[in-house]
């Protein structure tokens, strides 16, 4: 929010006119989307996706398609604007940022912590594709040619193929160079600790390099799958490098936030982003307990990816930025307030969930009052 305050106090001050027109603004809303796809997938488990494949590959392949089919089939019920289709792609993701705040151990269980954060990582690639086709189609519904970010992909008919290739291909490439990284040394068991730590700082600006690359030809699916294996030890660093695309990202929505905001399209793009989700979750939490089920249908929440893809978006469709901040505050105030109700109604209270079947029997014990006596009993 400071940051939000800040870029419309510094739009307020001087003229920032023609921002989103500038020759380095879609570069530089490329990299921050880069930025945050690495450091949504940087921190996934291999085995976790190996453990719940179908389920995530249902999440982030129909689940999207459908929560954006039906956000936007709402959006044109209500305007009949052609232009107001890529706002249903726009906020059809998850946020990985606000999932990793909400997955507490108390409120759902450890299988259903992974989905979400699977779901929440790997929907952003998946959405940024779809809001390239999804906009050159809105652009040419509304007679407004091609625009910046339909132009970051070939215009002949096997586009979307070519665009998947492409992606294939970065990634093969990152793994290729990972790989012979490995070979070289760069493992946890190398003899040499000086080859070893030459060879991460290498791996670092190889990985720079490859951000930078993807953001300039838009392969966002292929830098966050190489997100998954090319991964050197930077500690903290892309936590924070996150937070800083994050904070970036919001304060260039601030500038464009002077232009004014939209409440009416925001709060209805908002709810159906909402009622989607509940929709959508229905057939991928099948099977999990009826708590896991219910925090997944409200696990609907917006950030990085979101205003990242509004500011791109603001380019050719002028005004999306006032619409999908409106909408991001109504998504997230919505599940905040889900998310108490949900709270409220576990059997023991917040905190005191009964263990799912990936608790510890051996856990620490817990005080129970009995009807006479205060007895130590071990949690079963």
């Amino acid at each position: 929010m400071l940051a939000a305050l800040a870029g419309l106090l510094v739009a307020w001050a001087g003229d920032v006119g023609g921002l989103e027109g500038g020759p380095g603004y879609l570069m530089l809303a490329s990299v921050l989307l880069a930025v945050g796809l690495v450091g949504s997938t940087r921190d996934i488990s291999l085995a976790e996706v190996r453990a719940h494949l179908g389920t995530v590959l249902l999440a982030v392949t129909v689940g999207v398609v459908a929560k954006a089919a039906l956000i936007a089939a709402v959006m044109m019920l209500v305007f009949g604007d052609p232009a107001f289709l890529v706002l249903g792609v726009a906020v059809a993701q998850i946020d990985p940022l606000a999932v990793a705040a909400m997955s507490r151990p108390d409120r759902t269980s450890a299988r259903a912590r992974s989905i979400l954060s699977i779901w929440a990582s790997f929907d952003d690639p998946i959405t940024v594709l779809l809001t390239v086709y999804v906009s050159a189609l809105a652009l040419d519904l509304s007679g407004g040619g091609g625009g910046a970010l339909a132009g970051a992909i070939s215009d002949r008919p096997l586009d979307l193929l070519l665009d998947l290739l492409a992606n294939v291909a970065f990634a093969v490439g990152a793994w290729l160079l990972w790989r012979l990284l490995r070979a070289a040394g760069l493992r946890d068991d190398a003899p040499r600790p000086r080859v070893r730590t030459a060879l991460n700082w290498l791996a670092v600006a190889l990985l720079i390099a490859l951000v930078l690359f993807a953001a300039w030809q838009f392969l966002m699916l292929g830098v966050a799958l190489a997100g998954l294996f090319f991964r050197p030890r930077l500690g903290p660093v892309v936590g924070r490098s996150t937070q800083a695309a994050y904070l970036v990202a919001t304060f260039l929505l601030g500038l464009l936030l002077v232009h004014g905001v939209d409440i009416v399209p925001g709060v209805v793009l908002g709810l159906a982003a909402v009622a989607a989700q509940l929709v959508v979750s229905l057939p991928i939490s099948r099977g999990l307990p009826t708590a896991d089920r219910r925090y997944l249908a409200w696990g609907q929440q917006n950030g990085i990816t979101a205003v990242i893809l509004a500011l791109v978006l603001e380019r050719d469709f002028p005004g999306t930025v006032g619409i999908v901040a409106t909408a991001i505050v109504v998504i997230n105030i919505t599940h905040a307030l889900a998310t108490a109700v949900l709270d409220r109604r576990l059997p023991d209270g917040p905190g005191n969930a009964p263990p799912g079947p990936d608790a510890d029997p051996t856990g620490p014990p817990r005080m129970r009052d009995g009807p006479a006596t205060r007895t130590l009993e071990p949690e079963r």
